[in-house]
């Protein structure tokens, strides 16, 4: 018995640990979906640039599809939910062709499909390399799994390519000292991030890396078998294609005039006929520099850096990575975004609750004040007689709520 009562003492928590826990899902949650309330399927708004997505497998089992917030919640309420986060680019799927008889409650007009969505294993539940899911049944202590912001799936530290995670950048108290990940697979198509090394790969031995010539095509197919080939779910190829000689006379050069410069993220440059220059002085459509295949992590404001003269931007838009030169792209700003709308949705409650006030009469307006004050008084009162060392009980409340009635009968 006496076990049974530390049992219980062990779970029960303080008002305000409560409410801050409370405050804080509502946070999570916001930071999650954006800010959408779940109110309207978001079809009609295209392609968006990022937003919450779910899975039903349920309806779709091969993971072939994805539906927004307010699907999730009217549509596929009680059915089996995957929950992806956030996916860039990506289209409402409720009720089209891959639902069958199923129509969309909230937009049922849908195109028969969304040609331009990319859908990978996250869809099906399963993430990372060894394709468990998340949370995992079969193990005790979830640990966090870090995101690449090309693929956009999900990876164990263990299983991102590194010998040891001591290589992932960390400050002493372990936090991240990196903005985004590339996974192994991916560092294959952004193998060009490592020429501006000094600027935009956070601290640590990722910066230890050599470029290899344009003509070393026995590298190249060495570095595509070890890091995967083919095409990613989502249209970005994992191998560099047609890799010709060096642009420039020397042997095994690639960086042109900038080569061991600092390339800063404002070096595009204007010549005399108002044509931007090439902050790397390397044509990367006809000449794609192969690089160690490691994972990557980039520094703060990595994409500021970036070169975005006409033949990158031609490189950008032919590897399907045009998206990497968006800030508004990133988790972070889409952070900040659904912070936003957090603090609008508040004020606008707060100034609906003074206008409602607004509208009452005077004597309405006094009984809602002095209740409220008679309630500040009920808790105060409680509150300094309790004891804090036990727990609040469902008695003690209904006691509170018992003690305003009577003080109210008496008034009245």
């Amino acid at each position: 018995m006496d076990s049974a009562f530390e049992d219980e003492a062990e779970h029960t928590v303080s008002i305000q640990e409560y409410l801050k826990d409370v405050e804080d899902q509502e946070l999570e949650a916001d930071l999650v979906l954006g800010g959408d309330e779940g109110k309207e399927c978001t079809y009609n708004n295209g392609y968006m640039k990022r937003q919450a997505i779910f899975s039903c497998l349920t309806c779709t089992p091969d993971g072939n599809a994805g539906v927004c917030t307010a699907c999730s919640l009217s549509c596929h309420d009680g059915h089996e939910i995957v929950e992806l986060w956030t996916k860039r680019n990506f289209r409402c799927d409720c009720g089209n062709s891959k639902f069958g008889e199923f129509f969309c409650k909230l937009f049922p007009k849908k195109d028969v499909e969304n040609v331009e969505n990319s859908y990978n294993h996250n869809f099906k539940g399963s993430y990372c390399t060894c394709g468990r899911p998340y949370p995992d049944p079969d193990v005790e202590d979830q640990v966090e799994m870090i995101q690449c912001c090309v693929c956009e799936d999900w990876f164990h530290e263990e299983h991102i390519g590194l010998d040891s995670s001591d290589e992932i950048p960390r400050d002493e108290e372990g936090e991240p000292l990196y903005e985004d990940f590339i996974c192994k697979g991916c560092s294959v198509i952004c193998s060009f991030l490592r020429l501006y090394s000094q600027n935009i790969l956070a601290a640590g031995s990722q910066k230890d890396s050599s470029v290899n010539t344009g003509k070393d095509k026995e590298v190249l197919g060495d570095v595509t078998l070890a890091c995967g080939s083919g095409k990613l779910e989502n249209d970005i190829s994992h191998s560099y294609n047609n890799i010709s000689e060096p642009v420039s006379g020397e042997e095994g050069l690639l960086l042109g005039e900038n080569s061991g410069k600092n390339i800063g993220s404002d070096q595009c440059t204007t010549d005399a006929n108002s044509q931007v220059t090439c902050v790397l002085g390397v044509n990367l459509v006809d000449a794609s520099p192969v690089l160690e295949c490691k994972p990557l992590f980039l520094s703060k404001n990595w994409r500021d850096a970036l070169c975005r003269c006409e033949k990158c931007s031609e490189f950008y838009e032919q590897k399907h990575i045009r998206f990497l030169l968006d800030k508004e792209d990133t988790i972070m700003e889409y952070e900040k975004m659904a912070k936003q709308k957090r603090e609008e949705k508040l004020q606008q409650q707060e100034g609906a609750e003074l206008t409602m006030l607004d509208k009452l009469g005077h004597v309405e307006k006094i009984e809602i004040l002095n209740g409220i004050a008679d309630m500040k008084d009920e808790l105060r009162s409680f509150l300094e007689s309790f004891d804090p060392s036990k727990a609040i009980t469902s008695d003690d409340v209904h006691q509170v709520f018992e003690n305003l009635a009577k003080k109210r009968r008496r008034v009245e």
